[in-house]
């Protein structure tokens, strides 16, 4: 049997979709014939998938491919044409995902009835519509199931597949940069595609000084290489014991990062997804969005949210001015406090 799974973007995403992959995995090869799972992506989301055994194809297109490589993706429509899936599953349910979905030749093309952006069109097998409050993880969750994946029976497994090369690499990287060892640190997660999202970087450096100075341990920035400069100066606010990281780590690196962290704080964004994904304890900062729709999957997180009657909008520009109150009003403060108790009896003095 050859599935293609329909998971293009974002980072976030991905990585919520990588519990329903075991899912199939272990359910499909049960069958005579085995399975072969390939998984259509674009490239920013693509290195969290690399080498990943459970996915015999990885096939990466660009954002917007038929606009940005017209030529590329007509190769891409032939080599998923070749390959004669069995199934299709639209785990997107947007209208660039059901192009693809319906451009695959695949015999049984699988996605929700409430997909968005009429992309139920490309479907000819259309799952009942999902409930937006429930969890993502679960939604696509119940996706798999339906094509044939396990239950949860065993747990919720989030295949990442962090190696030791990329583990070590990072314990390098931490080392040039002052942390040697086994010295504990955090990580922050300070940046994301919403401005409503954000937390102010006084707070994030206010937030690493105070833990700085009640714990042993350093504070590490993570980012994108665009994020360098802005990170500098809050690396700089943040004290002696802050080190950056932007621009220096793939996604999968990024998970190693995450999984040797003693906690990882975080504004909603894809890198939150991953820090959870890796076993990571997250301190997550909710405003315009659910955390019961996209939170840190898993036991053991704390979410700092507020309760007020705009939260959550949904928006990417808060009406009431340019800083989101519902994300300005969580304090510093409380954010130490919570760390404070995801920490390990004796690490804070």
């Amino acid at each position: 049997m050859r599935v293609l799974i329909v998971k293009l973007s974002s980072i976030g995403d991905v990585t919520q979709t990588l519990p329903a992959l075991y899912s199939l995995r272990k359910g499909l090869e049960k069958g005579p014939e085995g399975v072969e799972i390939d998984w259509l992506v674009e490239e920013p989301s693509s290195t969290l998938l690399k080498g990943n055994p459970l996915i015999n194809n990885l096939i990466v297109v660009k954002n917007r491919g038929w606009t940005a490589d017209f030529a590329s993706s007509v190769r891409t429509v032939r080599f998923l044409r070749s390959r004669g899936y069995d199934m299709v599953l639209d785990f997107q349910g947007l209208m660039k995902s059901a192009l693809w979905v319906l451009l695959s030749g695949g015999k049984r093309r699988i996605g929700f009835a409430n997909g968005r952006e009429f992309s139920r069109l490309a479907l000819n097998e259309k799952v009942a519509p999902y409930d937006p409050d429930r969890h993502a993880v679960d939604r696509y969750l119940d996706l798999a199931r339906y094509a044939g994946g396990v239950g949860r029976a065993g747990g919720v497994v989030f295949p990442l597949n962090i190696t030791e090369e990329e583990t070590e690499r990072v314990r390098e990287l931490l080392r040039k940069k002052g942390i040697e060892g086994d010295s504990p640190f955090f990580s922050i997660v300070s940046r994301a595609r919403w401005k409503t999202k954000l937390w102010s970087d006084s707070s994030f450096a206010s937030f690493a000084r105070g833990v700085v100075k009640r714990g042993k341990l350093h504070a590490v920035l993570t980012g994108k290489a665009e994020d360098r400069t802005a990170l500098e100066a809050l690396r700089a606010e943040a004290g002696d014991k802050a080190v950056n990281l932007a621009g220096e780590l793939d996604l999968k690196e990024l998970s190693a990062l995450f999984k040797l962290s003693s906690f990882v704080l975080a504004v909603d964004s894809g890198p939150m997804h991953i820090a959870a994904a890796a076993g990571a304890k997250v301190i997550a900062l909710f405003g315009p969005t659910a955390p019961w729709r996209t939170g840190p999957y898993g036991e053991g997180h704390l979410i700092l949210r507020k309760e007020m009657d705009c939260s959550p909008c949904f928006r990417r520009r808060c009406p009431h001015g340019d800083e989101a109150g519902c994300m300005s009003a969580i304090t510093v403060e409380e954010a130490i406090e919570a760390a404070g108790r995801l920490l390990s009896e004796g690490t804070f003095l």
